[in-house]
């Protein structure tokens, strides 16, 4: 079973027992995140949600935190003699998936007495 989620800004497919870097959520190590945009969800068949899936989850516990690879931020103009140059190092926390859960949405009674009425 696999779930895509969205969370800085970004979205990842994760499935149960990998180890993704996202941006920093400014959780302790060792304790418990719940991410609740589950965008999608898959396995036997794919669920699409509108923009979420309602009632899925996915847990992860966090590692830690930390920061990226260095990047060079260099500007430039010509003939003006205007050199800057800055480097830029990305935060991170690292999170291990847990558990992909997904609840089942109650029929309501009014669609179950339909169902019973149609047939």
């Amino acid at each position: 079973m696999y779930a895509i989620i969205a969370t800085g800004g970004k979205q990842y497919k994760v499935s149960e027992g990998d180890v993704i870097k996202v941006e920093k959520l400014g959780v302790a190590a060792g304790e418990k995140y719940k991410f609740d945009q589950v965008l999608a969800v898959g396995g036997d068949s794919l669920t699409v949600g509108t923009p979420t899936v309602a009632g899925a989850t996915v847990t992860a516990s966090v590692i830690g935190d930390g920061k990226g690879k260095k990047v060079i931020v260099y500007k430039y103009k010509r003939k003006s003699g205007y050199h800057k140059k800055n480097g830029h190092r990305q935060q991170y926390t690292e999170v291990k998936i847990e558990k992909i859960s997904v609840r089942k949405p109650r029929a309501k009674k009014a669609d179950a007495e339909a169902a019973a009425d149609a047939e």
